[in-house]
């Protein structure tokens, strides 16, 4: 089993990785493939897939995948702020992370545990995730509306071991290969000048 508690503060000013990192919770699917994703962000520091809303007693990968839970699969992503900011990890989130107009799904991955949301840590972060997708939505970016709910987050619940860096560690994986890796492709082509190894 995991541990339950939530490291850091609330309001995403401390972190494990130190005072200078913040935090970010968002929820988009799969936590295996947007795990993939900001891993290759430079100033992400750590990328933990877990479970957000819900209870610690039903936290857990056999209960979640029921869809009955209430929670998101989520990660909690600890990142330096001087190097990233937080709107450019929103930006990646709604543009290459996730498909934000899927209600409750991700693709052929359905239930309420695949829905899109924001978990937010304190008042910026809600005003900022409001603003992007208020500006997705006057440029006209996706046919159809955002549904990505902007929650305050609750308990953060980190998952089984065997779910952190599965991506990097199954590539051959059917799943991976197919879902998580053309997202990673595609960031590497729209995002460059974040990539730990920009060129």
């Amino acid at each position: 089993m995991h541990d339950n508690d939530t490291p850091g503060s609330r309001d995403g000013t401390e972190s494990p990785a130190g005072p200078a990192t913040e935090t970010a919770i968002l929820a988009g699917g799969c936590f295996w493939c947007v795990e993939a994703v900001f891993q290759e962000l430079r100033g992400v520091c750590e990328v933990e897939p877990g479970y957000c809303g819900g209870t610690a007693e039903s936290a857990n990968y056999h209960q979640v995948c029921t869809g009955c839970t209430d929670h998101a699969e989520a990660v909690r992503i600890t990142y330096d702020p001087g190097q990233i900011r937080y709107d450019d990890l929103l930006d990646v989130f709604f543009t290459i992370a996730h498909d934000p107009t899927q209600k409750d799904r991700q693709g052929n991955d359905r239930g309420r545990q695949y829905r899109s949301a924001v978990f937010y840590t304190h008042e910026r972060q809600k005003a900022a995730a409001g603003a992007i997708i208020g500006q997705l939505a006057r440029n006209q970016t996706y046919k159809d509306p955002i549904v990505t709910e902007i929650v305050a987050a609750g308990p953060f619940y980190p998952a089984e071991a065997y779910h952190r860096n599965y991506a990097a560690c199954h590539p051959d994986q059917p799943y991976i290969a197919h879902i998580a890796a053309p997202k990673v492709t595609k960031l590497k082509r729209y995002y460059a000048h974040m990539l730990r190894c920009a060129p």
